[in-house]
């Protein structure tokens, strides 16, 4: 027993000094984090991801640099991409802005060059965490049209005041994990509960839930919580908010926010 003890005591001491890293090789879908600066009612985003992906392991790397004016916030999306299990989805936020720009943020784990994500691994800190900001043509064709993902956009009704409070949030965690390092938790920390940890100034007695959990449900918890935008349209479209593999969609001219958007 003494002897278990010991070695027990030995290995949660070695655990403790596993810290988060900045520099390492890492994949390149995660290789920068999103960095943000504030100056009144402006943002500049750098580190936006804008990948032009051929296969889901192979694309021409860009990154961009944006600015948006906060004063200028039009709209807040809660993105949700299920690939396997349906109780189990990636949850995402986009935001739009009202000259046609839209940026989206993912909560992700950020993996060496040479691994892959396992769930176990989650738990006992072989991850880090990034904060990714993309483009949609990026992150959401990826998850659609090259991943065959089954993935939801669902807006979010909000005022002008909360989309900004909603959004400042990102801002100020990018600059958090810019500054210092955090690891990924499978349970803890996660593309889920970040993002819900994020909404708390906005929803400070949102109940915690079960589908906070199995995020495949999110849309359902917070359409029932009517976070969800609850005009006519939205409801008769709430079919529709699920996104199209745009491959199927004829030539129109549009730009890829638009053409994922056409006839919502």
């Amino acid at each position: 027993m003494l002897a278990a003890a010991l070695c027990a005591t030995g290995v949660f001491a070695w655990y403790q000094t596993i810290t988060p890293e900045q520099n390492k090789a890492w994949a390149n879908d995660v290789s920068r984090g999103v960095t943000a600066s504030v100056k009144a009612n402006t943002v500049r985003l750098k580190n936006i991801r804008d990948f032009d992906w051929q296969t889901s392991n192979s694309a021409t790397h860009r990154w961009i640099s944006g600015t948006y004016d906060l004063t200028r916030l039009k709209s807040v999306d809660v993105i949700t991409s299920v690939w396997d299990n349906p109780d189990i989805a990636h949850l995402m936020v986009g935001f739009g802005f009202h000259d046609g720009e839209n940026v989206v943020f993912s909560v992700e784990t950020r993996r060496e060059a040479h691994e892959a994500f396992n769930t176990i691994g989650g738990f006992f800190r072989q991850f880090e965490l990034v904060l990714i900001a993309a483009t949609e043509r990026d992150i959401l064709r990826l998850r659609t049209y090259i991943r065959q993902e089954r993935v939801r956009m669902d807006p979010v009704a909000l005022s002008h005041t909360q989309m900004k409070d909603l959004f400042l949030p990102y801002v100020r965690l990018a600059q958090d994990l810019s500054d210092t390092p955090s690891f990924y938790n499978t349970l803890t920390a996660n593309c889920t509960t970040v993002v819900f940890n994020l909404a708390d100034s906005l929803w400070p007695e949102m109940p915690l839930d079960w589908r906070v959990i199995l995020s495949g449900h999110v849309p359902d918890y917070l359409d029932r919580l009517g976070v969800l935008d609850q005009t006519s349209d939205a409801n008769e479209g709430r079919a529709t908010n699920l996104l199209p593999d745009t491959s199927n969609l004829p030539a129109s001219g549009l730009n890829y926010s638009e053409l994922i958007r056409f006839g919502r």
